[in-house]
């Protein structure tokens, strides 16, 4: 396959368009900090929820669903599916909160909720651990996913896509701050969607497919078609289902889906003009995030199942491509290689694009944790502005080539995503409840850290050690099923819910067992954020006791109303989902069903917004 003059025009105007924003940018960007990490914080909910969604939209989020239907079917995507409920969390509950707080970064938070030096040090090393390890592991996985895009479609090696992807995008990010970004976000996400659904399209369209029917009649295909699990299969549907609903969503923190809100989603919150903007545009999000995408991708994963039935079919198909890199999660970027000049091009660019906005994001939220939180609170307090925005064009950089290095590797995105999801194991619940119990401190939130990752790499560690028994034992003479009999392992949901456990009784006993934040600061924080009375009357006791009560209008909670908001929009946009899913079917009673199921739940959450939005 090999790109024409007509493809690489198309590429070039894309890269051409998103390098003139980040220069127009630049001037805004390098005003100060406030201007380059959140755009002077005046931005619209449109915007900024479209951003949030194209830095979601990422280049390798695609390969990871075409990985997880190949192997487990449609309803192997409720791993992901499930943190609509973390979603819609963050919509009802906690946006307010968030834009309330005023902080430039989420980082900042810790010190406005908690006090003394541990609250410090907690800000400063967060940022590292968020801005360094963590950020450079999510962009790994995204440069991971362009290595095997360019290396299918291009021919390129792994340092020739590093270099030119992540040079071109470095720049950009390095220029235009966090406003270039969001407004090549805007156009880099229509491009997504576009190419997303012309590569379902065309896929379609492959002659060994030949349509739609034909498709879900595929003997490949017809057993993998179900949007719910198979309960007969009972472990199976733990682990994709049960388990995803019942404990990951809340306990299990995960980029983009924090419990509470977090990361690129509360910079985005955080940039916005009022609370109702913050609202909106996590709203936006979460319904094209999960009701609007989906279907193309998974569309294209069944399509490369009949195209490329398994793994070899797929490595006879890319000889010259690294045996490591053969996964489920290439036959996303194998079927983009039928399409006809000028298509190509165009999904092609989209790719492109949906790489750049991720990339883009993390690297100016990662600069945006070492500048504000880490270089300009401990190293150089006195730093000028312009030095700050230095500093953070530098940090850019840096952090681009250490995920660029992790990704060499790195070999499939599934792995990456269960290997983040596992690290961040039991310390969901401490994020949602730090702002509904005043008694959670430092030392908590440092110890949900801690032991979550040291957990995660005990099990890695296993792993590791399990699989250098299995060779030993396989060398012996012993047959392979005998000598996986013979090893202590144990399965991801298993490590999922010992790592929660184990992290969360470890978090609740430190909080019980060390002192609470000073009261200054508790009063503090209450009345700039207001929270609601429940979780903080000790708080409230206090303030009338020193003669400074809290009005009564600030001790109503909105989180009840919140809920009640949250499980309603779960419902609306998982109806939304089945009936897109259904309609593709062809089964129209049940698509019929689930639109009704729709608009009725959209007709209560308009009510319940307009509630929220007037008390």
């Amino acid at each position: 396959m090999t790109l024409t003059t007509l493809d690489w025009g198309i590429v070039l105007f894309f890269f051409a368009t998103t390098m003139a924003i980040g220069i127009w940018a630049s001037r805004h960007a390098a005003k100060n900090t406030m201007s380059f990490f959140l755009s002077g914080r005046n931005m619209p909910w449109y915007l900024l929820g479209i951003s949030m969604v194209a830095t979601t939209f990422s280049v390798d989020t695609p390969n990871l669903v075409a990985d997880i239907v190949r192997q487990g079917g449609i309803s192997g995507n409720w791993v992901w599916w499930a943190f609509l409920l973390t979603g819609m969390l963050t919509v009802f509950v906690y946006a307010k909160l968030w834009r309330r707080s005023e902080v430039l970064t989420d980082i900042a938070f810790y010190e406005l909720r908690y006090s003394g030096k541990a609250a410090a040090f907690l800000r400063g090393f967060r940022a590292i651990y968020l801005g360094v390890v963590f950020n450079v592991a999510i962009m790994a996985a995204v440069n991971l996913a362009a290595i095997k895009i360019g290396g299918v479609m291009l021919g390129l090696s792994p340092w020739q896509v590093i270099l030119i992807a992540g040079g071109v995008t470095v720049l950009f990010s390095s220029l235009g701050g966090f406003l270039g970004v969001v407004l090549t976000d805007f156009i880099l996400f229509f491009a997504a969607m576009l190419g997303s659904v012309l590569a379902a399209y065309y896929a379609v369209q492959h002659p060994e497919v030949g349509s739609l029917t034909k498709l879900f009649e595929h003997p490949e295909v017809a057993g993998k078609l179900s949007i719910l699990p198979d309960f007969n299969e009972w472990e199976a549907a733990v682990v994709v289902f049960i388990l995803p609903l019942t404990v990951q969503w809340w306990s299990v923190w995960y980029s983009g889906a924090e419990p509470g809100g977090g990361g690129y989603i509360a910079q985005r919150m955080l940039a916005t003009k009022d609370e109702k903007n913050a609202m909106g545009a996590t709203l936006l999000f979460n319904v094209a995030h999960y009701a609007l995408r989906p279907w193309p991708w998974i569309i294209v994963a069944l399509c490369s199942l009949v195209v490329f039935p398994d793994l070899e079919a797929l490595q006879s198909a890319f000889p010259h491509m690294d045996s490591k890199m053969i996964g489920h999660d290439l036959a996303y970027s194998a079927m983009l290689t039928f399409l006809p000049s000028g298509v190509l091009g165009l999904v092609f660019a989209s790719m492109v694009a949906a790489y750049m906005s991720t990339i883009s994001t993390c690297l100016n939220l990662g600069s945006s944790y070492m500048v504000h939180d880490f270089y300009s609170r401990f190293i150089r307090p006195d730093a000028n502005e312009k030095r700050l925005v230095a500093v953070a064009r530098i940090v850019t950089i840096i952090l681009m080539v250490f995920s660029s290095l992790l990704a060499l590797v790195l070999q499939s995105a599934l792995s990456a995503f269960n290997i983040l999801l596992q690290i961040g194991a039991g310390t969901g619940l401490l994020f949602i409840l730090r702002w509904f119990w005043y008694r959670i401190n430092p030392y908590s939130e440092l110890a949900a850290m801690l032991v979550s990752f040291c957990v995660a790499l005990a099990f890695v560690g296993l792993e590791y050690y399990q699989g250098i028994r299995l060779e030993g034992l396989l060398e012996s003479g012993m047959d392979r099923q005998s000598a996986s009999a013979q090893l202590w392992v144990f399965k991801p949901y298993e490590q999922l819910l010992i790592g929660v456990t184990i992290t969360t009784v470890a978090w609740l006993l430190v909080t019980w067992l060390t002192p609470i934040t000073q009261m200054e600061t508790l009063e503090k924080f209450y009345r700039k954020v207001r929270p609601g009375r429940i979780g903080w009357e000790k708080v409230i006791r206090h303030c009338e006791k020193m003669g400074r009560p809290i009005p009564e209008k600030d001790q109503k909670p909105e989180w009840p109303i919140g809920l009640l908001g949250m499980v309603c929009g779960a419902v609306a946009v998982y109806s939304g989902l089945f009936a897109t899913g259904y309609y593709i079917f062809a089964f129209y009673e049940l698509a019929i069903f689930f639109t009704v199921i729709f608009v009725i739940f959209s007709v209560i959450l308009f009510k319940i917004w307009r509630r929220m939005n007037y008390l």
